[in-house]
């Protein structure tokens, strides 16, 4: 696995070794030296070194994985599984929000509606996508298409990623909360098949917004919380450097959110994560995407309003006898 040229805090000393094996090469070819016990030396410990760093990630280090600025994004997701997508644009109120795309595709060559949180790249297309953090107009287009996919029988593909919806004064203005409350309400009564996968970060009521479906997936190093780590801490710490002892407060990670039936299956990422080889970790969920609308197209319109409904009702035990909820 070769080490990408953005390396995380806890990957230097990966990224040391990957530099001294590329130095060796070099010497080798440049002086015609015979250093082959020294490259196999290195690229012991490089591989020795992997397992150590990635085999027990904590929350924190899945977080910054989740937030690679390598890491597939949804757009990549849908080019790579679905076929023939066709962006529709605009809420019919407002505007089109660039940070939150939908549109149909045909995946395995049936018709679905593809809804998708989506971060830019680039600088510039990050301030287009706006850093990934949807507006209100998201989130009515957003119920546009699923109403239009409710409308023909189409089944819904939701796309999750973003830190949560954009906080700003416009925002806020044009009633993002009220919008993203509209959307929960409208998910939980659709009449077709929905799946939704966190491909990346999944925060807050920004994630919710498009996350109200029969079957919720997520990456092995993506996350999915009420909050990000860094605003946990800045609220229970009062200092957002606690975010690492927030992101385990939080039980934001993957193998957490499945113990507590948040999700309903964990899709594994190649070693290191899913930017270390995108196609692999596309194909890894579109085999999961398909098994799960395979189970879903079987049932009546009754039968997926009812599975959905008993999905979210099992999530959280209220205790009488401390007077406290728990997952």
């Amino acid at each position: 696995m070769d080490t990408p040229a953005y390396t995380l805090e806890f990957e230097k000393p990966l990224r040391e070794l990957a530099e001294q094996l590329d130095s060796l090469r070099q010497r080798s070819l440049e002086n015609n030296l015979d250093l082959a016990s020294e490259i196999a030396g290195i690229k012991k410990k490089i591989d020795a070194t992997q397992r150590s760093i990635y085999t027990d990630l904590s929350p924190w280090q899945r977080v910054q994985i989740a937030r690679h600025p390598r890491r597939p994004y949804s757009l990549d997701y849908i080019k790579a599984i679905c076929t023939n997508f066709q962006e529709l644009h605009g809420d019919r109120q407002f505007g089109d929000d660039q940070a939150l795309i939908g549109g149909t595709a045909f995946f395995h060559g049936e018709t679905v509606m593809v809804i998708a949180q989506q971060k830019g790249r680039e600088t510039k297309d990050k301030i287009a996508r706006n850093f990934g953090l949807p507006q209100p107009e998201g989130y009515r287009k957003a119920l546009r298409l699923m109403k239009m996919a409710e409308k023909f029988g189409i089944p819904v593909l939701c796309f999750i990623d973003t830190q949560g919806a954009y906080p700003g004064i416009g925002s806020e203005e044009r009633h993002v909360s009220e919008a993203i409350a509209v959307n929960l309400r409208e998910m939980a009564m659709l009449r077709v098949p929905s799946i939704s996968v966190v491909v990346g970060e999944g925060g807050s009521g920004g994630a919710l917004g498009i996350g109200v479906t029969n079957r919720v997936l997520v990456f092995e190093n993506s996350y999915y919380s009420v909050i990000t780590p860094e605003g946990c801490a800045a609220i229970l710490w009062r200092d957002a450097a606690a975010a690492p002892q927030a992101s385990t407060a939080l039980k934001l990670d993957a193998a957490s959110l499945e113990k507590f039936g948040v999700v309903d299956e964990v899709i594994s990422e190649p070693f290191g994560g899913a930017h270390h080889d995108p196609a692999q970790a596309a194909e890894t969920l579109d085999y999961a995407l398909q098994k799960h609308l395979n189970d879903l197209k079987g049932l009546s319109a009754e039968q997926i309003l009812e599975t959905r409904y008993e999905r979210f009702r099992k999530i959280g035990v209220f205790n009488e006898n401390t007077d406290a909820v728990s997952v």
